[in-house]
């Protein structure tokens, strides 16, 4: 039987049970060990990474943004993790303790912390292919056949057993996902270089002039920072480039561009492997790198068919939920009606004779009277005075905003005390108001 008959066999085949399901569930995804790169700062988020790393910020009502990496490996059956931990990373490990401690060693599953702990020189991670290298005896004590390096910062939700499974029958020794993006912002990413059988044939990193794919001259293929390996083919690559003292030891400045002319390396379309697009809906991949990105990102789900779909049962996203009542909204006098439109409230929130429009509340959220919150993100246990006027702002967790505060209609004032982005999204954080709250977030 060859490699692809086998992917094709039923011991490889989508769940018997749920015929309707776009789980890929396999002896492939059980031989492998998922790598979640997640000690990354994330600084073009501004002051909102000051105190967590990008990872745990939180993201879409009740989730952190490593939720999705985690959920992907858990519904497409990789559950051997680890998650390697750098930068400010207290809150990121009290998250994973809380929200996902349900996997049961007993039958191999489990997510393994991995803080980097100068095991091989007296050096924290010096870049993504040092933080793997790292920990190569870690990946060496569970034998994994194939590893996944993933990013743990990064909105989307995919089915690795897919990619896993395209990885074998091309035979491959690395396989990267990838997406089109438009050429005119492809200089942003990894560009891959690809033949007529989609092997890699170049890769660059950040290139001043992007390659465009074949036949469309307007757009280039970009990596999404997932890799699939033969589990001894890393372990040599990273040797290699762990003695080379002229590499930065990163997947996409140094590894991808020595293995891509040398080895078989192909890309794998993320259009193949995506889960719950929407009909006719491009598939949904997010970086949330900047607050224009995280604003917009969050702030679409309260349209009436965002392009994510968290209400997919088949593939849910998985996180630590806090036990808070429902949302409540109070009074219904005019001028001072608690109500939300077009918005998203989670648990725990009071609208007290407060209007919220186009909004997302995250949980334990207080809105109080006559105040108005328009097209705005306001995370954990934030606190809204009477009369306040917010619109297009990001507003991180605990602050409490006074009592008559205009914020998003004279840029130049919020300017004085806010970070306002280009865009004209106004981020507030609780050292900006001067309630300087040193605890982890």
């Amino acid at each position: 039987m060859t490699l692809e008959e086998r992917c094709r066999h039923e011991e490889y085949c989508p769940e018997r049970t749920q015929p309707e399901a776009t789980r890929f569930v396999s002896q492939l995804t059980r031989g492998t060990f998922a790598l979640v790169l997640a000690g990354g700062r994330g600084s073009r988020l501004q002051q909102l990474t000051d105190w967590r790393c990008k990872p745990a910020v939180p993201f879409g009502g009740k989730f952190r943004i490593i939720d999705f990496t985690l959920s992907n490996c858990v519904n497409s059956g990789v559950r051997r993790i680890g998650v390697a931990t750098q930068y400010k990373a207290h809150s990121l490990i009290r998250h994973l303790q809380q929200g996902w401690s349900f996997l049961d060693g007993r039958f191999d599953e489990f997510i393994e912390l991995l803080p980097a702990q100068q095991q091989l020189t007296e050096a924290w991670y010096s870049g993504t292919a040092d933080a793997v290298f790292q920990n190569l005896a870690v990946l060496r004590r569970h034998s994994p056949k194939y590893v996944l390096v993933l990013s743990g910062d990064q909105v989307y939700k995919m089915d690795y057993g897919r990619m896993i499974a395209f990885h074998i029958t091309q035979q491959a020794d690395m396989t990267v996902a990838c997406v089109e993006a438009p050429l005119a912002d492809a200089s942003a990413f990894g560009v891959i270089g690809i033949d007529d059988g989609g092997r890699v044939t170049n890769f660059a990193e950040k290139p001043a002039q992007p390659q465009a794919i074949p036949g469309q001259p307007d757009a280039a293929l970009v990596s999404m920072g997932i890799y699939v390996f033969n589990a001894q083919f890393l372990y040599e690559q990273l040797i290699r480039d762990a003695d080379d003292s002229r590499s930065a030891h990163d997947f996409g400045k140094d590894v991808i561009p020595h293995i891509a002319p040398r080895y078989r390396m192909f890309a794998h379309r993320f259009a193949d492997s995506c889960v719950g697009t929407t009909p006719g809906g491009k598939p949904y991949w997010r970086d949330v790198g900047t607050v224009d990105a995280y604003w917009e990102a969050n702030r679409e789900l309260t349209k009436v068919v965002p392009e994510l779909n968290l209400y997919d049962r088949d593939w849910p996203i998985w996180t630590y939920q806090e036990q808070l009542p429902p949302a409540k909204f109070v009074f219904d006098d005019e001028g001072r009606r608690g109500m939300a439109i077009d918005s998203m409230v989670s648990g725990g929130c009071i609208l007290s004779g407060a209007a919220v429009r186009r909004s997302l509340l995250f949980s334990d959220v207080r809105v109080e009277a006559r105040s108005l919150v328009e097209d705005s993100v306001l995370l954990p246990n934030v606190r809204i005075g009477s009369n306040v006027v917010l619109r297009r702002a990001v507003v991180d967790r605990r602050c409490e905003i006074a009592d008559g505060t205009v914020v998003g209609v004279d840029p130049a004032h919020d300017r004085r005390r806010f970070h306002v982005t280009e865009n004209g999204i106004t981020l507030i954080t609780p050292e900006m108001l001067g309630q300087h709250i040193y605890y982890v977030r």
